[in-house]
């Protein structure tokens, strides 16, 4: 049984390469705006089962779908990808010397008969204080623009997380040893490790 991943993300394709699994990308877009009142829970459960949705309409089995959506929360308030330099500058000063929570939104389904499972797991990360001279440089380097929260855990910013309590790979974008428990769960029985794909 094949995997697929649905997501256009590097890094979750990194993820799953390094760790010696075969997939194919399916990508799919959605709109990750928040809905009014809706809990940061459930807008990555809603995100990553919508991605899945899409990919599935697409894709043929027999397969196992991955689709995932990530989401830096802060004191209730969610914090996506920023909008612009001036948005991600706003949110590492929020997150500046304070521990905020990464939440992945997992969905899996199984195809040809449309067998779903979905989990979100939750990381709490700690942000040294950042002075406004460390936050212009890290704008910068450019990385800060495509991720949740404002910045990469993986990269630059890795100097100023002192501490996380739960999954690493989570904060990158997908729960590694959960993904796993979740493909033997389906049925997924491929359990060797490959460094090519």
């Amino acid at each position: 049984m094949k995997l697929i991943l649905a997501s256009a993300s590097a890094r979750r394709a990194e993820i799953l390469r390094d760790a010696g699994y075969h997939f194919t990308v399916l990508s799919s877009a959605v709109d990750e705006t928040p809905f009014p009142g809706e809990s940061p829970n459930d807008l990555v459960l809603r995100l990553a089962n919508a991605k899945g949705e899409l990919a599935a309409a697409r894709a043929v089995g027999p397969a196992i779908l991955i689709a995932a959506d990530t989401e830096v929360v802060l004191d209730g308030h969610i914090f996506g990808k920023p909008r612009s330099s001036d948005d991600a500058r706003r949110m590492l000063e929020k997150l500046s010397g304070r521990t905020h929570s990464v939440l992945t939104g997992v969905a899996l389904i199984r195809l040809p008969d449309a067998e779903r499972l979905s989990f979100v797991e939750t990381t709490l990360v700690q942000f040294a204080p950042l002075s406004e001279e460390e936050i212009t440089r890290y704008l910068g380097t450019g990385e800060p623009h495509d991720k949740a929260g404002g910045y990469a855990i993986q990269g630059y910013a890795a100097r100023y997380v002192p501490r996380i309590e739960g999954c690493y790979f989570n904060v990158v974008g997908l729960p590694l040893a959960r993904l796993q428990q979740a493909l033997i769960e389906l049925g997924w029985t491929e359990h060797y490790f490959s460094a090519a794909n």
